[in-house]
């Protein structure tokens, strides 16, 4: 059984769940998840993560009765299917309880790709020890980070790098992929990620807007997030020339002078794919949140292109510093050959040394795979 409760978390999954059955083709599969993940086990979710994507406080207590549903839900699933292995990816506020309940039922817990307990909420890591049997790691500083706590992870390699390269391997000419989404093919472009979530792409897209529309020689354009239709980006943007690309925000990438980043994910994939970028993080709130963040925080960066590097490769513009002067300010000189964008691009290149080759999800398949046979 398997719990993923965000889109990046059902495209990992899905690659776990092919790997396992490469080595057991006789596995079958329970899950909350996506549509990746269907195609892969061959059955529909038992709940889609549509269902369970919420983030901020406010959204929480709205859904609050939701929520509580969903818990209920794996709950039932998990005693009455009773799994060889309960496999969590990410999605810590419902994993690490569903890692408690399987604990007290007596099935395996295994966690591919670690909370951000370095990065906040440290106290975590004592459930993860009590609860989780095997953690499997896919950011190298994570293994000394639980080291120091006392509990052993394995670092597995990082599915980003994979996933990239794959993308790399099959893109379309750039001609091809501009005539396809109907954009200007004389005006380079500036990719805007505003974020996977509703909040995100509200707080966020507009200032991304607003900065990229001061270089008018430019053409801006948006890589959508798949879950998130074409309707709300437009209400969000109030923009009528708006440009959106749906299913190829890769391509977009690759062939984008720069990108402005909201913080996650997207900011790995973007450096993997060597794109210069500012990642911003603009959340409701002004200094106060941002001196109460800086409290809360245990890392000196949030990005993980800086935190992989270990070292401020690419510029954090987060909560009250997120502006649309900040943004245009930070973006210029990565449009254009310059010693900040050359300086990035070589952060880039020790990032990815740090991150190596190994293939995640197939590690990460195997190793669970083995244990179970050894129990």
């Amino acid at each position: 059984m398997l719990i993923a409760g965000e889109a990046s978390g059902d495209l990992h999954a899905s690659h776990l769940i092919k790997w396992i059955k490469e080595f057991d083709p006789a596995a079958e599969f329970r899950f909350f998840g996506g549509d990746l993940m269907a195609a892969e086990a061959r059955r529909k979710p038992d709940l889609h993560y549509d269902m369970m994507n919420v983030m901020g406080f406010s959204e929480v207590l709205r859904r609050l009765p939701v929520i509580l549903s969903n818990m209920h839900r794996a709950r039932t699933l998990l005693r009455q299917y009773r799994p060889d292995a309960l496999i969590l990816v990410d999605y810590p506020g419902f994993n690490l309880k569903m890692a408690r309940y399987a604990h007290g039922l007596g099935v395996p817990v295994h966690y591919f790709i670690s909370p951000k307990v370095w990065a906040w909420k440290e106290y975590r890591v004592k459930s993860i020890k009590k609860y989780v049997d095997h953690m499997y790691s896919i950011l190298p500083f994570e293994v000394p980070f639980y080291k120091k706590h006392g509990y052993n992870v394995t670092f597995v390699g990082n599915p980003s790098v994979q996933e990239v390269a794959h993308y790399m391997g099959h893109l379309p000419p750039k001609k091809h992929f501009v005539e396809r989404q109907d954009l200007d093919g004389e005006r380079p472009v500036i990719a805007l990620l505003p974020g996977s979530r509703r909040g995100e792409i509200r707080n966020n897209l507009p200032l991304m807007i607003e900065a990229a529309k001061r270089f008018p020689e430019f053409q801006y354009v948006v890589g959508a997030a798949p879950a998130i239709g074409e309707k709300f980006y437009r209400e969000v943007a109030q923009d009528p020339g708006l440009k959106l690309v749906f299913g190829c925000t890769p391509t977009l990438l690759k062939y984008s002078q720069a990108a402005i980043v909201t913080s996650g994910t997207a900011t790995l994939e973007t450096a993997l794919i060597g794109t210069p970028q500012v990642v911003v993080y603009r959340a409701n709130g002004m200094a106060i949140s941002y001196r109460i963040m800086e409290k809360l925080l245990k890392v000196k960066y949030v990005s993980l292109p800086n935190l992989i590097a270990g070292n401020e490769i690419v510029p954090e513009l987060l909560v009250h510093k997120c502006t649309a002067d900040s943004i245009a300010r930070e973006l210029s000189p990565l449009l254009q050959p310059s010693p900040r964008r050359d300086f990035q691009l070589q952060g880039y290149r020790t990032m990815q040394r740090r991150l190596g080759n190994a293939v995640a999800a197939e590690y990460a398949a195997e190793l669970i795979v083995d244990s179970l046979r050894e129990s």
